[in-house]
C-alpha cells in the first residue's frame, strides 16, 4: 500500500505543496495524492511527460541533455523534478522516469527507475531497480515517490 495519507498529512503540517512530472507513471502519481482527503490542499498539478519531447516544451528538460543521456536519466528525472515544482508554482516537485517493461529502453533494463525530488534548498535523485510486471514497476515507483517526499518532509 502506498502511503500516501502520511505524506498528504505532512504536506499539510508543513504548509507545502506539491507538483509532479510524470513519464512512465502517466499520473498514477498525482491520481494517488489525489486520491487522499485533503489533497486540494497540498496537490499543486502535474505534467504527464510520457513522450519524450513533452519532456522538454512542457517540464523544461534541456534538449541537449535528452539527446546525449536519454529520456531515461538520472539529468531527466531531476530536470522534470524541478520543471514540475517551477511550472506548477510548488514548494517540492517530484520527477519520475524509467522503463516499466516489457522490453528494455536505450540500454537500461526493466525496471530502472530515477525518481527525482526537488525542494526548497535542493534536487535529489533515486535510482531504483524494480521487479515484476509494468503494473507492479509503475505502483513501485509511485510508492518510492511517495516515501522519499515524506522522508523529505520530516515530521514522522
Amino acid at each position: 500500500m502506498v502511503p500516501a495519507a502520511d505524506l498528504v498529512r505532512r504536506l499539510l503540517t508543513a504548509r507545502a505543496t506539491v507538483a509532479t512530472a510524470e513519464s512512465l507513471t502517466a499520473g498514477l502519481l498525482s491520481a494517488t495524492i489525489a486520491g487522499v482527503p485533503g489533497a486540494s490542499a497540498v496537490l499543486r498539478g502535474g505534467l504527464i511527460v510520457y513522450a519524450t519531447d513533452l519532456k522538454h516544451t512542457l517540464a523544461g528538460v534541456d534538449e541537449h541533455l535528452l539527446a546525449t543521456e536519454g529520456p531515461v536519466a538520472a539529468g531527466t528525472a531531476e530536470q522534470l523534478a524541478a520543471g514540475a515544482r517551477r511550472v506548477c508554482g510548488a514548494d517540492w516537485g517530484i520527477g519520475l522516469t524509467g522503463v516499466a517493461g516489457p522490453d528494455s529502453q536505450d540500454g537500461h533494463a526493466v525496471g530502472t527507475v530515477f525518481l527525482g525530488v526537488s525542494g526548497p534548498e535542493s534536487t535529489e535523485v533515486l535510482r531504483l531497480k524494480l521487479a515484476g510486471d509494468r503494473w507492479t514497476i509503475r505502483l513501485g515507483a509511485v510508492h518510492a515517490a511517495v516515501t522519499e517526499l515524506a522522508r523529505g518532509l520530516g515530521g514522522g
